[in-house]
């Protein structure tokens, strides 16, 4: 993990040698860019029959609700901009029906141990509309007694009574995005949250009783310094939240249509990119988080703490989670599953969404079906992503190789990234150094054979 023990001039070297270097963020493997379009519904379907066939697994959900009332320039989010409440109508009557979909499949109320509301902006749905999809997924799914359920919170958009509400509904994880409290930062995304109203909602937010309460940030946007990101930072450490996401900006235009109303010009260069994520880590470190992996931090009682502690720790299109062993269903428009050796991605434009549930059917576009190379990588990838450490041995007894000759190329271009201190090689496996977390994810790529294939070139954000 990185530590507080990461020199600065170590953090600078490994940003240096990255400079202009990309690599997947690795909230899978293979990454979502090598989905076919030639695995589609009917794939999706037997998937989810060998589910129902095989021993009980708990189930997690993702619902994605794209609404929001205005554009966040930095956001590279499937959604959809609207101030017409009348889309949610729809919206929400074709999530039912896909809903039933799932409930006719996996056959009698198949159990979940975990709910996630994501977005877009989950509370554009009013009060009323996240009841009627709650008591949709109830009556379909066994949602555990103690399940983690979770919603992303514009905080505009939000105040005490409305969190008082979604605590009658279940919920009891909050994650706040706040992405910086500097205004002029604020004002070149356009998304203008003043420090005081989130400290409300925050504060509001523990006397209602929420479980836990999580806040998003994100480094190398517009107009950022690493005075004024230190500003940030003193304010989220005063608001204390149980865990703190901490994300890279990837600035992608071509891809994402809102950034090209950021000014590059504007974008902090990356020696100030690094300063950032050092102080971060200074700061949150300092004041008692536990480091997750590479963009997480979480307070010792936190699930993410524990689950890191015992080994648990996982990374799926969510980010890092601390649920393990099961199978990830997917709803609404662009939403990523995973079941079994398979992965799944609904229609990412909306109508194509709702065409293809209204007509009784399930929106999967694209996906992939697992081949045994594929399982292996992905062991060894979410190994080095969550635990920062690979023991051969493991590796060998789960799938039956001999690790060396099997990867001996993938060691050549290891030791590699040894010389540049970035990894450790010891008796029976390696592990990532504390300067090497800035660049786990340019570590993980030399085991992702896909990319390999593509000479290292892909569609992906820069690591520095």
């Amino acid at each position: 993990m990185i530590d507080s023990t990461t020199s600065a001039p170590a953090a600078r070297a490994a940003t240096a040698l990255l400079s202009g270097t990309t690599a997947p963020r690795y909230t899978s493997y293979p990454t979502a860019d090598r989905f076919r379009e030639d695995f589609g519904p009917d794939d999706y379907a037997r998937a989810l029959g060998q589910h129902a066939r095989a021993a009980p697994r708990p189930l997690s959900l993702y619902v994605h609700l794209p609404f929001c009332e205005s554009v966040c320039y930095y956001c590279a989010c499937n959604k959809v901009v609207t101030r017409d409440r009348g889309r949610a109508v729809e919206y929400l009557a074709a999530l039912e029906a896909e809903i039933e979909l799932h409930a006719r499949l996996l056959g009698t109320r198949a159990a979940v141990s975990q709910v996630h509301f994501g977005g877009g902006t989950p509370t554009f749905l009013d009060d009323t509309q996240l009841a009627r999809l709650t008591e949709a997924l109830e009556r379909a799914f066994a949602i555990a007694p103690g399940a983690e359920r979770a919603i992303e919170i514009d905080p505009r958009t939000v105040d005490a009574a409305r969190l008082s509400a979604l605590a009658g509904l279940g919920f009891d994880r909050l994650s706040f995005g706040v992405q910086d409290f500097d205004p002029a930062v604020q004002q070149a995304v356009h998304r203008v949250q003043p420090f005081e109203s989130v400290a409300s909602l925050v504060h509001a937010a523990r006397r209602i009783g929420f479980e836990a309460i999580n806040v998003d940030l994100i480094y190398g946007l517009p107009r950022q310094t690493p005075s004024s990101f230190a500003r940030t930072l003193d304010r989220v450490r005063r608001l204390r939240p149980d865990r703190i996401a901490l994300y890279a900006y990837a600035h992608l235009p071509e891809r994402f249509k809102p950034q090209r109303r950021i000014d590059a010009a504007e974008l902090p260069p990356p020696d100030d990119k690094v300063a950032m994520l050092r102080t971060a880590i200074d700061t949150f470190v300092a004041v008692g988080y536990d480091t997750i992996g590479m963009d997480h931090f979480a307070l010792g009682h936190d699930a993410l703490a524990v689950a890191r502690r015992e080994g648990r720790l996982q990374r799926n299109f969510q980010g890092y989670a601390s649920h393990t062993g099961g199978d990830l269903i997917g709803l609404g428009v662009s939403a990523i599953g995973q079941i079994g050796d398979c992965y799944a991605q609904n229609a990412k434009a909306l109508p194509d969404y709702l065409d293809a549930v209204r007509a009784g059917r399930f929106a999967t576009e694209r996906g992939l079906a697992l081949q045994a190379d594929d399982r292996l990588r992905r062991d060894v990838i979410m190994s080095i992503m969550c635990r920062g450490r690979l023991v051969y041995a493991a590796v060998e007894a789960a799938h039956a190789i001999d690790f060396r000759s099997t990867f001996a190329d993938e060691l050549v271009r290891l030791r590699a990234l040894a010389g540049r201190g970035w990894v450790e090689f010891e008796a029976g496996g390696f592990s990532v150094t504390p300067a090497g977390w800035y660049a786990v994810r340019a570590v993980a790529a030399v085991f992702d054979r896909h990319l390999q294939a593509a000479g290292g070139r892909g569609a992906h954000s820069r690591i520095a």
